[in-house]
């Protein structure tokens, strides 16, 4: 059956999808607890802008009212991280089914009609949430490694603007201060940078096996359609 083999097709790109997904709730985990650990030094540069009028700030709108930027950030992660679970139980079941169909017998034609069914309102929906998701923690980490950059940047080269930061700051340990922001800085650019090619590659998947669920459906639609008028015509 055609829909059969194009069941296999999904089910192959899903198991890969899946090999990326145990590396995305790793890295929504990692960015929720350094998200935290940046926010004194993103709100004290925020504020400080405002004074020295030294420092873009790369998430417009949002200097002004940091408690909701960190808030908003922290939803944002943990939706993702439920949305990443949600689609790992649905695509493991997904997979058990479509391993289900054998072959080397004969194939169910009403099983495959609800697993296409399955695919497409389950699967591809929580593969999408998943995307989106994604979307938004990749949004979330440009905005924290631009700021992060930018502030590093200042903190080494504007004297007023490190006056106003460190006095907001109020922990009385330059040194330590600064290392955190540079080590920070780079451990998010080296982070991003391989969430960014793996989010890529999952992103792709999501555009060709969207498609091509729908023509599942389409086909499914099609051949419940002939054989209704098989049926009609034998009467």
């Amino acid at each position: 059956m055609r829909n059969f083999k194009r069941l296999k097709e999904v089910a192959a790109d899903i198991r890969t999808q899946r090999q990326g997904l145990a590396d995305f709730e790793g890295y929504v985990k990692w960015m929720s607890t350094n998200v935290a650990g940046y926010s004194k030094y993103l709100s004290a540069g925020s504020m400080a802008a405002g004074f020295a009028k030294a420092l873009p700030i790369p998430y417009a709108g949002q200097a002004s009212n940091f408690t909701k930027f960190v808030a908003n950030a922290a939803l944002s992660l943990s939706q993702a991280s439920v949305s990443i679970n949600k689609y790992l139980g649905t695509s493991q079941q997904f997979l058990l089914r479509v391993d289900k169909l054998d072959p080397a017998k004969e194939v169910n034609p009403q099983e495959v009609s609800e697993l296409v069914h399955f695919a497409d309102q389950e699967l591809l929906k929580g593969m999408v949430e998943v995307q989106e998701r994604l979307t938004s923690t990749s949004d979330l980490t440009a905005s924290s490694l631009s700021f992060l950059e930018t502030l590093n940047h200042y903190l080494g080269s504007s004297d007023e603007y490190w006056a106003k930061t460190r006095s907001l700051l109020k922990s009385g340990d330059e040194k330590k201060d600064k290392g955190f922001i540079a080590e920070s800085t780079a451990a998010l650019r080296a982070k991003a940078q391989a969430f960014s090619g793996k989010f890529r590659s999952f992103d792709l998947a999501v555009k060709k096996d969207g498609p091509l669920i729908k023509s599942l459906v389409t086909c499914d639609d099609l051949i419940h359609e002939m054989n209704q008028r098989q049926v009609a015509s034998k009467l």
